[in-house]
């Protein structure tokens, strides 16, 4: 069985812009891309797990997610496809969630289509929800800190002894 990590975009491998729909604002968090080569070198798939409630909410739409996608992958400069798949989660938080995060659907779903063993798989991010779809999916779970928010303030961090992280790059360092 694989093993993987499902990454978070926003705060985890690009700069958190709220609604950032113009890929002319991506902006990589130091050390994404070493951080990226490293984890595929250890074997790890990786998967792109994002909630775009912009899209949901009409600010922009799903194309303008895909170019802000594009332009990451570019500056990441690993290739593409650099992941196996892509999940955005186009729903408002007052809108039913079908994949948008806590909901582990899609993490479940790639676990069965890719044969991923779920002790060697994380969720990686920066948000309650992040650290929820993992928790729901029965995978590990890794919080950052370079999003909006200090993960040390979230309950769902201390009740589950979610691993903190400087960034991305401390994680994988951990591997």
């Amino acid at each position: 069985m694989s093993r993987a990590l499902f990454l978070d975009r926003d705060g985890t491998l690009i700069v958190d812009k709220v609604y950032l729909a113009d890929p002319a604002g991506v902006e990589l968090i130091p050390s994404t891309t070493a951080a990226l080569r490293r984890a595929r070198a250890l074997g790890y798939k990786l998967f792109l797990f994002t909630n775009q409630s912009g899209i949901g909410r009409g600010y922009h739409s799903l194309e303008d997610t895909q170019r802000v996608n594009a332009r990451m992958e570019e500056l990441i400069g690993l290739g593409s496809p650099l992941f196996e798949a892509v999940c955005i989660a186009p729903e408002a938080p007052d809108q039913p969630a079908v994949y948008r995060k806590p909901s582990p659907r899609f993490i479940l779903e790639m676990r069965a289509r890719h044969g991923l063993d779920p002790a060697q798989c994380w969720m990686v991010g920066d948000s309650a929800a992040d650290i929820g779809a993992g928790l729901a999916a029965n995978i590990n779970v890794a919080a950052v800190r370079t999003g909006k928010i200090d993960p040390f303030t979230l309950p769902e961090v201390a009740a589950n002894r979610v691993p903190v992280f400087a960034d991305f790059s401390a994680f994988v360092a951990t591997l």
